[in-house]
């Protein structure tokens, strides 16, 4: 294709024309792809965006929503809020001495993931309650936007912000080229990934759409501010996905893409309008670059929704074949200089 603008371009005389191309203009979209997967994803936005098409879906309805963890970024040994509240709970220890003996602060002082998990949901709201609630949303993001700095993954040894996914910032960036609205809707906490979502993802958080604790409006000496309760207000996972949308967003996405059964709903709400519509599923298949598991992972378990994927026709990407590569080149951890917010470079449709 080059080569025949090139000779165009010099039968008419217009060599300085061409040579003032940018070259990013010219480059493809989603590089970090491979070009099968890349074929599907390209084929439904072109058919939903251009004007002449049957399928086309005006820009107010193009919705485009995304699972978190797994998704966009990765989620072992555990979710990375759990990590944080984990690290909040050894932190307060000394103002909790009965913490050692009590469940399940006296797993985490033992650094027993594991077995934390193994206490479920309850096990789980009473550790976030204990670090989150009591908070003012303002000091807890400050909190968690501290602990970013310098916290690490307990096994690969990363920053989190260098944890993030370079095809899916890619993604995102050509959804938005093409004017798409984009998404988080996670099971993890939205005041959680307000913190980081512009900057990691492009995504503000008006646009984040997760858990949350029930709150109460204070105002201290003039001073007002929204105060964090120990009561779940709302879990957005499994069916809770699609009415958390239908709540905050009002319209029904054309675009869903999920790595767990947690995001089965969402998959399926999307798929069922009447209209073109797009699904997928990230497979974790990697352990050379990231990790590898599915239905027998006690995070993000894959198992129902994998089986709807090959029933319905929803694209399921394999990690380890469909991907160039996993994390940003430019976000490699350098610790002496803290962890590296990467940069998406825009793609000009």
């Amino acid at each position: 294709m080059l080569d025949w603008i090139f000779r165009v371009a010099l039968s008419r005389g217009c060599l300085l024309l061409v040579l003032a191309i940018s070259l990013p203009a010219l480059s493809s979209p989603l590089p970090s792809w491979q070009d099968g997967v890349k074929a599907q994803i390209m084929a439904f936005v072109d058919k939903v965006t251009r004007k002449d098409s049957a399928d086309f879906i005006t820009v107010g309805e193009r919705i485009a929503v995304f699972d978190n963890d797994g998704t966009l970024w990765s989620e072992k040994p555990v979710y990375f809020q759990l990590l944080y509240a984990a690290d909040e709970v050894k932190r307060l220890a000394p103002q909790h001495p009965e913490w050692k003996t009590q469940e399940p602060f006296a797993s985490i002082l033992k650094g027993n993931l594991s077995n934390l998990l193994g206490q479920g949901r309850e096990g789980l709201e009473v550790m976030l309650t204990a670090t989150h609630a009591g908070l003012s949303t303002d000091a807890f993001q400050r909190s968690v936007a501290q602990w970013l700095k310098s916290a690490k993954n307990p096994e690969t040894g990363k920053h989190y912000s260098a944890m993030v996914f370079q095809p899916m910032l890619e993604l995102l960036e050509y959804l938005r080229a093409n004017g798409f609205k984009t998404y988080i809707v996670s099971g993890g906490g939205t005041d959680f990934i307000r913190v980081f979502s512009q900057e990691l993802y492009g995504i503000p958080p008006e646009q984040v759409i997760g858990s949350r604790l029930k709150s109460r409006y204070e105002n201290g000496g003039g001073h007002p501010y929204i105060v964090k309760l120990d009561k779940l207000a709302f879990l957005t996972d499994k069916q809770g996905k699609p009415i958390a949308i239908n709540d905050v967003i009002g319209r029904r996405p054309v675009f869903a893409a999920g790595n767990s059964d947690g995001d089965l709903q969402m998959l399926e709400w999307t798929t069922a309008s009447k209209g073109p519509s797009f699904a997928m599923l990230i497979h974790h298949t990697d352990a050379k670059r990231e990790w590898a598991y599915d239905k027998n992972s006690s995070v993000g378990r894959l198992d129902k929704a994998l089986q709807a994927a090959k029933a319905n026709g929803w694209l399921v990407v394999d990690m380890a074949k469909d991907w160039r590569t996993v994390f940003p080149p430019e976000a490699q951890d350098q610790s002496s200089q803290g962890p590296v917010i990467p940069q998406v470079p825009a793609y000009q449709d």
